[in-house]
């Protein structure tokens, strides 16, 4: 009897679906890859800032996620996660730092807010008990920050910050703990779910960055 793949045959493969779906696909994420000189001291702040808000607090979204995770199989994984994550909200706190305060756009902005309200939604998740939800944010977010990272690099330099090397669990174990612990329809679309809001709030993200780089520009 042939195997049957863990991923319905509709969707691609997780690293492919996070690409896909994920800040990569982000036309404001895009535009940076394609020439990081267009970013001015604004939209480096404004960066740094709400990704630090959305991420650079403890507990965050792979913590949550090992207190629901009593599966022995993606502990190892878990650790190496968190130990990552420990060391990129230093990252993040240091870049924040060294770009200084971000400026509001105009009197009305509303940015601060929602991103709290998305970093909130972000700690719900993870913090679902629905076997796998919390597991497939986790999954989502290592995958992601694959894109987002070298960005990040970009920044410490442009801001005189030493980036130190990257200690995340690599994508390829991450699809092989997917793959492991999908093997029931349930779990498999609890991750699934997790991935795809992950994944949906990253890209809200930027395209918030976006709106502000937008307005400061027709200011």
């Amino acid at each position: 009897m042939p195997e049957t793949s863990f991923i319905p045959s509709a969707r691609p493969s997780l690293m492919d679906h996070a690409t896909e779906h994920g800040s990569a696909s982000s036309a404001y994420v895009q535009t940076i890859n394609n020439d990081f000189a267009t970013l001015s001291g604004s939209d480096i702040a404004d960066i740094a800032h709400f990704l630090c808000v959305l991420h650079g607090r403890h507990p965050g979204v792979v913590d949550h996620a090992a207190t629901k995770t009593a599966d022995v199989v993606a502990r190892e994984w878990l650790v190496e996660a968190m130990d990552g994550f420990t060391a990129e909200r230093a990252f993040l706190t240091r870049l924040t730092v060294a770009a200084g305060p971000i400026s509001g756009v105009r009197r009305e902005d509303q940015s601060n807010a929602t991103v709290l309200a998305q970093r909130k939604a972000l700690e719900m998740l993870s913090q679902s008990d629905r076997n796998g939800c919390a597991l497939g944010a986790s999954f989502a977010l290592v995958l992601d920050w694959q894109a987002i990272r070298p960005l990040l690099e970009k920044i410490a330099i442009k801001l005189g910050v030493e980036p130190r090397a990257l200690m995340l669990p690599s994508c390829e174990a991450t699809s092989i703990l997917n793959t492991e612990l999908s093997q029931s329809s349930a779990v498999e679309r609890a991750i699934n779910f997790g991935v795809d809001q992950i994944l949906t709030q990253h890209r809200g993200l930027w395209q918030l960055l976006d709106a502000r780089r937008n307005a400061r520009v027709i200011d």
